[in-house]
């Protein structure tokens, strides 16, 4: 016997959310199903983006018909069975053969909450597209950069600093509605955080990306330290490397930092939202830690936290939550840092 939508969805969510499922269990259920059902559309498409064995053109149709169903633009039954087929991962194949399943949620919500959820899909997909266009032809043997500074950070909002703005309107609309703050200030901490822990991802990630053909640090920057994407990871170029990832690990904690004052300005008593956030932050701190005393050698090692050091986050920070100056001294103290608050672009 299949089982209910909603039970198929929340095995779903275990399985390919990660350690995201950590998150979406400690949220209020106020909010949770909103935020759980957003991430899974999003990890459909995703997915569908992610298929290279299929044509480019194939897996654009895909995102667009998804979108135009997302957006209820369209009634038309999906079919991702030939994606389907290509999946590696057991939950990914479920993933695509179930999104009408996950579509059928979304109609259940309030329209409100439609709009917001259909909101951020549409950036995105809108992102997804634009990043598979411009890295079509890329190989290992032929790297395809970013130009600019600013196309960087566009892709940054579109891939994460769009969520953060999501969660922050979902959860101000649910649960604290009535709470006086600085809506402007709240809304760009929400965006900074997104953004941050994707710049992370890029930092982290970078000798894979490298390996795909994608250079997310701009040929701007690149240019200007004398540097080129075929050769950053080379022991020959690291003094001319490193500080410059280094500026990057000081503006990803920058945003963190912004993403820190975003969860310090949720209500006190939201705690199961102050948790949420405040775990993907602090793993996202401890994770630059070890990026920014990296060399080049380490790097290609793929540098990623412990289970071990993931898990005393976790318990740390669930012991001190109750205690406002135990939870201040959570997020490290840096200099290097950008400030929170104002807009940092």
């Amino acid at each position: 016997m299949s089982k209910p939508p909603n039970d198929l969805l929340a095995d779903l969510l275990k399985a390919t959310s990660r350690s995201f499922y950590l998150t979406l269990r400690v949220l209020p259920a106020a909010v949770c199903p909103q935020i759980g059902l957003a991430y899974l559309l999003a990890r459909t498409t995703d997915t569908i983006a992610d298929t290279e064995i299929v044509a480019l053109d194939r897996r654009l149709e895909a995102l667009q018909k998804f979108r135009e169903r997302i957006l209820g633009q369209t009634s038309a039954p999906l079919n991702f069975g030939e994606l389907a087929a290509q999946q590696v991962s057991s939950a990914e194949k479920l993933l695509l053969e179930n999104a009408e399943a996950g579509l059928g949620e979304l109609q259940k919500f309030s329209v409100e909450d439609q709009k917001l959820v259909r909101g951020v899909l549409t950036v995105i997909t809108g992102g997804q597209e634009l990043d598979l266009r411009r890295f079509a032809g890329a190989s290992a043997e032929k790297i395809v950069a970013l130009e600019t500074a600013a196309d960087l950070d566009d892709y940054t909002w579109r891939v994460a600093g769009c969520v953060g703005e999501f969660w922050t309107k979902i959860c101000r609309v649910h649960l604290f509605p009535q709470v006086r703050l600085d809506e402007e200030q709240f809304v760009t901490d929400g965006i900074r955080f997104g953004k941050g822990l994707q710049l992370v991802n890029i930092l982290r990630d970078l000798p894979a990306d490298l390996k795909k053909g994608r250079c997310y640090l701009p040929l701007e920057k690149l240019d200007a330290a004398k540097l080129w994407p075929e050769t950053l990871l080379s022991p020959a170029t690291e003094e001319k490397f490193l500080p410059l990832f280094r500026e990057y690990l000081d503006k990803a904690e920058g945003h963190l930092r912004a993403g820190w004052h975003y969860t310090n300005t949720v209500p006190f008593r939201q705690f199961r939202v102050r948790l949420g956030c405040a775990w993907p932050i602090l793993i996202g701190a401890r994770t630059i830690e070890k990026l920014r005393a990296a060399n080049v050698i380490d790097l290609r090692q793929n540098l990623k936290i412990s289970h071990g050091e993931r898990n005393r986050i976790l318990l740390t920070s669930v012991l001190a939550c109750p205690f406002p100056h135990a939870w201040q001294k959570l997020f490290p103290a840096s200099g290097k840092a950008v400030a929170s608050g104002g807009k940092f672009a």
